[in-house]
Parts: structure tokens; sequence; C-alpha cells
């Protein structure tokens, strides 16, 4: 089985069309997307229409589930009080322009998805099998890692939330992070797809590079009226 993975989009559209055709060309079976649709980026309505109208599956992350509740924080990790500002301000402009559908969709996301595949147990979640905000970066200890395989039950984990990508092997399991499409923070600014093919029990993967119109969605952050920091981060991919 051949499968693409579309991790932390937030509003990025151009960065998701993207990535979308690029997994097309890769032949994959599936897509799946791994939450956060919206906030550093104003298409949030349109990510949506996209994901939906072209039946790309998918499970709810720190930011849909909080922007579908109306709370008043994102669950996001603040590195500085500049950045909780401008956090802030973004998951404000989402609440606002997010549309009842949108709203809908984002409350309807399951917190994870469980499939087998050439006789191993895949699972897809946002950040952790128990918490969705919580970051699972790669220097976590092996402990961390055995705790985290427990709690989810599977051979396979695919995850997100941090926007760095990566893959760890540990006792037989495989974990591997999809980085972000619409926002990475690893230094590269292209938009990062992840393939994974499994077959007779081995898993193989690969991250994707995708160059897209980046200045078309910092101009359209910029009009829209959220923070232009987000723009700046972007054109950085921090």
């Amino acid at each position: 089985m051949k499968f693409a993975v579309f991790g932390d989009i937030h509003g990025n559209l151009e960065a998701l069309k993207a990535a979308y055709e690029a997994a097309l060309a890769e032949k994959v079976e599936r897509m799946y997307h791994m939450g956060d649709l919206g906030g550093y980026a104003p298409f949030i309505n349109e990510v949506v229409d996209f994901l939906v109208g072209h039946g790309v599956e998918g499970v709810q992350g720190n930011y849909d589930e909080t922007v579908a509740l109306d709370k008043e924080h994102c669950g996001c990790r603040y590195e500085n009080q500049l950045q909780a500002d401008m956090m802030d301000a973004g998951f404000n402009w989402t609440k606002a322009h997010a549309s009842s559908k949108t709203i809908e969709y984002l409350r309807s996301l399951p917190r994870e998805i469980f499939f087998t595949a050439g006789g191993l147990a895949v699972k897809l979640f946002h950040a952790t099998p128990a918490k969705n905000n919580l970051y699972w970066t790669e220097d976590r200890d092996d402990r961390f890692f055995r705790e985290m395989a427990y709690k989810s039950g599977a051979d396979l984990m695919i995850y997100g939330h941090t926007h760095k990508p990566y893959r760890r092997e540990l006792d037989g399991k495989v974990f591997i992070n999809a980085g972000s499409v619409g926002k990475p923070k690893d230094g590269d600014t292209r938009a990062c797809l992840t393939v994974i093919d499994i077959d007779g029990g081995k898993v193989q993967s690969s991250f994707v590079r995708v160059p897209y119109d980046l200045e078309k969605t910092a101009t359209a952050i910029i009009e829209s009226g959220m923070p232009a920091y987000f723009a700046e981060r972007l054109r950085e991919g921090k």
C-alpha cells in the first residue's frame, strides 16, 4: 500500500495544491492529512473545501479542536512573548473567519485513523496517541518512544505537530513525523510531503520537498490582516 500524508497545512492553500499534485505524481493509493488546517495563512475555508472535494481523510489537530470549540487558546507552545502575541492574533483571525461549514468539519474530525497494511498496524494522529498538542521531537529518549508505541498499539505511527520531519525505528516499530505542508520549521521553505509504501511488512518512506508560490501566500497573509510576522517566518522556513 502506498499513500501520502499532508502534515500541518495551516491555511496555506498554495502549498497544499502543490503537495497534492506531487502526491498524484507519486501514484499513491490514498492521501491523509494530519490536522491543523488553519492558523498561519488565511485560507482555512479553502483548505477544508479542497480536502473534502478531493476526498482526503484526516485527523483532528489541536488547532482544529480549539477553533471548532471556540476556545481562548490554540494549545500551541510559545517560545517568547512576541510569538505568543502573534499566534494569539492568528488564532483569533482564524476563529473569526472560519465558516460554519468549516467549523462543522473541524469538529467532526477523528482524533486518530487506524488501518492495517502489509500485516502492519498503522495509526495516524496529530501529535501523540494521548494528547494532540504534545511536542514529540526526534530527540525524545527511547523510553518516551516506547511509551507512545505502547499507547498507540501500532507498528507504524505517523504524526506531525512539530513541523519537523523525521523517521525513527525502535524495537521493530516505525515512527514517522510527517513534517509540515504549509509551515515548515526545519529551514526548508518548500512544502513537505511524506510518501509511505508498505509492502511485505516493510515500510519505505520519503520526505518529498515541493516548491510552490510562497510569495502568493505571503502576500495573502499580509492583505488578509493577519500578522506580517507569519509571512516573514514562512520565507525563513521557521
